[in-house]
């Protein structure tokens, strides 16, 4: 029988309530974790694709959550049927210009009977991934703000500055009904914003990315007419004939700027793309094509992306001269997405956000990543295009972050899916960056409008 004295008696309770207290704050953080996911995969539910994307319920959903963090709420309707959420938490000095998180509440569509799992039940598996539309573009964003401002507010966190929260429609169809109207409205100039963060993309290594660019999408579509012929006869210049030889010069072109990303020369960002995207032309019958029949026009479509550090007028040279020559009885349309998206702001000067010295919000940017744990690459252009354009084209900053490391990039793919303890660590990034973001007392505003 071992008999204790009052020293190691005081000894052994003491190291039984280190262990009680332990398991219980074990047991409520793991609570505190189930509770975080359920509420993204409530989100997650919500179909909100295009093009009958449920908004209306989107809109319910957020302003409910965002209640829930005592935030104010504004919903608008800049176009009818299209409603933006607006959520604010003042900060003590609302006269210093304030932050946007900014997010789009719609998704793409997708083909149910080609995932392993239907697209809008948010399915956790056993591994911990968590399968659905939207669960890295972009739901996991606007979520990860709302539980990163709980955090916040539980720890009698007051911001300096006014965070917006703004879970905008539109954003998978151009975006103009939705960011391009908000950036343009009475509402958005009240707000005062100094910086707006928006979405970004996963990244395969353990380093978060970050974007101070993208690049514009021009939609081109090449027509070449000819004569029509019977089907056995050789023409000079047909249609098809000149229009596969347009084809050719263009897949010569795609090729030398692929082979600049294979070589590592450049980062898929710094090229222009250009991928095919339709192919029309022949005469359609009851049981196909008439065969012996050579067709008048014949046409195709290409998605080009241009980054900011391109030859604007370069490119569309060698559009008419090389891709689409009048002289090969050619024409081409570049359809108004192009004027939609400049590559260059009005005074000539690439469109982008600095990532030097003279933007703070990059560098704190940096360190609220770096104390969080996490590991920032260098920054990037975006490769596609996204809302942060009609900011930056009000001369603001914006840049483009995910918190998605270790993760394979399927935005739009089959089988998208984010694992749960990214997205909790990603809470923790943007906790890390708000705080630092909203107690920054510097007086930036004038200066970036000034150098754009």
């Amino acid at each position: 029988m071992v008999v204790l004295n009052k020293r190691s008696m005081v000894l052994v309770l003491v190291l039984a309530i280190a262990i009680a207290i332990r398991e219980t704050s074990s047991e409520s953080e793991e609570e505190s974790s189930s509770s975080i996911i359920s509420r993204f995969q409530q989100y997650l539910k919500i179909n909100t694709s295009q093009p009958s994307p449920r908004y209306q319920e989107a809109a319910e959903f957020l302003i409910s959550e965002g209640k829930a963090v005592s935030l104010e709420y504004e919903i608008m309707e800049l176009v009818a049927g299209k409603p933006l959420v607006l959520l604010k938490w003042e900060g003590t000095n609302p006269h210093l210009p304030s932050i946007l998180l900014y997010s789009h509440t719609d998704v793409v569509p997708s083909e149910p009977n080609k995932w392993a799992h239907h697209p809008f039940s948010a399915h956790l598996d056993p591994t911990g991934r968590i399968f659905a539309r939207g669960s890295q573009d972009m739901k996991c964003v606007g979520m990860q703000y709302l539980e990163a401002i709980r955090r916040l507010r539980a720890h009698n966190f007051r911001p300096l500055r006014t965070l917006y929260l703004a879970f905008s429609p539109d954003e998978e169809i151009g975006g103009h009904h939705g960011a391009e109207k908000f950036a343009q409205s009475e509402i958005f100039r009240r707000m005062n914003v100094g910086v707006v963060l928006d979405e970004g993309l996963a990244s395969p290594d353990q380093h978060y990315r970050a974007f101070y660019a993208e690049r514009s999408p021009w939609w081109l579509v090449i027509k070449a007419v000819g004569a029509p012929g019977h089907g056995s006869k050789l023409y000079d210049n047909s249609a098809m004939e000149n229009l596969l030889k347009s084809i050719e010069s263009i897949r010569r072109f795609r090729s030398s700027q692929f082979d600049l990303i294979k070589a590592g020369l450049k980062a898929e960002g710094d090229v222009v793309s250009v991928n095919m995207a339709f192919l029309k032309a022949g005469t359609p019958s009851p049981t196909g094509f008439v065969m012996n029949l050579q067709p008048s026009e014949a046409e195709a479509g290409f998605d080009i992306r241009v980054p900011p550090t391109a030859d604007p007028e370069s490119l569309e040279r060698r559009i008419a001269e090389e891709w689409a020559p009048s002289s090969r009885n050619m024409s081409f349309y570049l359809g108004q997405f192009k004027q939609k998206t400049p590559v260059h702001d009005k005074s000539g000067k690439p469109l982008l956000t600095k990532t030097d010295g003279s933007n703070p919000w990059w560098g704190l940017l940096e360190n609220a990543v770096q104390k969080a744990g996490g590991k920032l690459g260098e920054p990037e252009v975006f490769p596609a295009a996204t809302d942060s354009r009609y900011f930056r084209q009000l001369g603001l900053p914006a840049i483009g972050f995910s918190p998605m490391a270790n993760t394979p990039v399927l935005l739009h793919d089959h089988n998208e899916f984010l694992h749960k303890d990214e997205y909790l660590k990603g809470i923790k990034i943007y906790e890390s960056i708000i705080k630092k973001y909203a107690s920054f007392d510097g007086q930036e505003r004038g200066e970036f409008r000034d150098e754009l």
